[in-house]
């Protein structure tokens, strides 16, 4: 591997493992607590990261026919990852559980013989290096991490490696919920200072075209303000709740400021 891909595996593997390490607590009340994900409890967040990494492994997918009508099902995407969440809905947490112990054991085996250049699909729908798509899979398998220690009552490991994969995904959604989804005009800007686990500053500036664009720093005071702490971030970005929820600090305009909140989610 390259020293890249190493560290991308290595960011995926202990999150997986920090989420297995929790799991083995769990009693059956525990397993069926609802998530922050819509329609999905504790053990069905586990059952789609056995599904995904099923799937890579080239795992015949579960012969399953998902019922209709399910509310939290918005597209093609959505039904084609629930299929094996539902599939195991019947089956004990534990018996979940084993398979995830199952998968990442033969995915460490198997990334050693990856080509990290080699191109694959990413959940954008781009063709990236697999090194990169390695930084997907950490970035989702973090967030579902914290999906279930929030569930559980359990925070822990926002600092993990992972979270930097984190940033790295959802820090360049910033330009299009600042001037496409909240109506930023041109000329205006917004500052988004984060911080405790994972701390950064980042500016978004809307151009004469009404594009956003990242910049390290901007000319005078910025627009608005938004100060919050990392899981507020991660959660607003990943679309796991309101922003109601957090006490964030807004400085400036605080119409805009409200638009750019309401509109954080760049996760699909």
């Amino acid at each position: 591997m390259t020293s890249e891909m190493s560290a991308n595996v290595a960011a995926f593997e202990q999150t997986l493992r920090s989420t297995i390490e929790l799991c083995e607590s769990f009693g059956t009340a525990e397993w069926d607590l609802a998530t922050e994900c819509p329609g999905w409890s504790v053990k069905d967040v586990v059952s789609h990261l056995v599904s995904v990494e099923a799937a890579l492994l080239g795992d015949p997918a579960p012969d399953h026919v998902l019922p209709d009508g399910l509310p939290y099902v918005r597209n093609d995407f959505g039904r084609m990852l629930e299929v094996g969440v539902d599939a195991r809905r019947g089956r004990p947490g534990e018996e979940v559980l084993a398979e995830l112990r199952d998968v990442l054991e033969r995915r460490m085996a198997r990334l050693p013989e990856i080509d990290p250049e080699g191109l694959t699909t990413a959940p954008t729908g781009r063709q990236v290096p697999y090194s990169m798509f390695m930084v997907f899979r950490a970035f989702d398998c973090w967030v579902h991490e914290q999906d279930v220690r929030r569930a559980v009552g359990r925070p822990g490991n926002l600092d993990a490696p992972a979270a930097a994969c984190a940033l790295t995904i959802l820090r360049p959604g910033l330009p299009v919920v600042v001037a496409k989804r909240a109506g930023a005009k041109p000329g205006q800007s917004v500052e988004f200072r984060v911080g405790r686990e994972q701390p950064f500053t980042a500016f978004v500036k809307v151009g004469d075209d009404g594009r956003g664009r990242l910049a390290d720093e901007v000319e005078g005071t910025p627009t608005v303000s938004l100060r919050m702490d990392w899981e507020a971030y991660t959660r607003l970005a990943a679309g796991r709740c309101e922003p109601q929820a957090f006490d964030v600090e807004v400085e400036g305009d605080a119409d805009l400021g409200s638009r750019v909140l309401s509109n954080m989610s760049v996760t699909p």
